[in-house]
């Protein structure tokens, strides 16, 4: 599970980083917000799974292995 939350973490990355480059390219001010958007998306779900919570252990750490 930790693996998916890495990859989650490049793909938000790599979805920013397009997002400016399609900006400075001029490209359609919508496809930029969507990015943008799957981007905070994704940001609040690795921060959700990996944030502490009752009796101080994380969702990814309460997951039966």
């Amino acid at each position: 599970m930790a693996g998916v939350l890495s990859i989650m973490v490049l793909t938000a990355i790599a979805l920013v980083a397009g997002a400016i480059y399609l900006w400075r390219k001029g490209a359609s001010r919508l496809q930029i917000a969507l990015m943008l958007i799957l981007a905070a998306v994704m940001a609040a779900n690795v921060a959700i799974w990996a944030m502490p919570g009752e009796g101080n252990l994380a969702p990814l750490q309460q997951v039966p292995r």
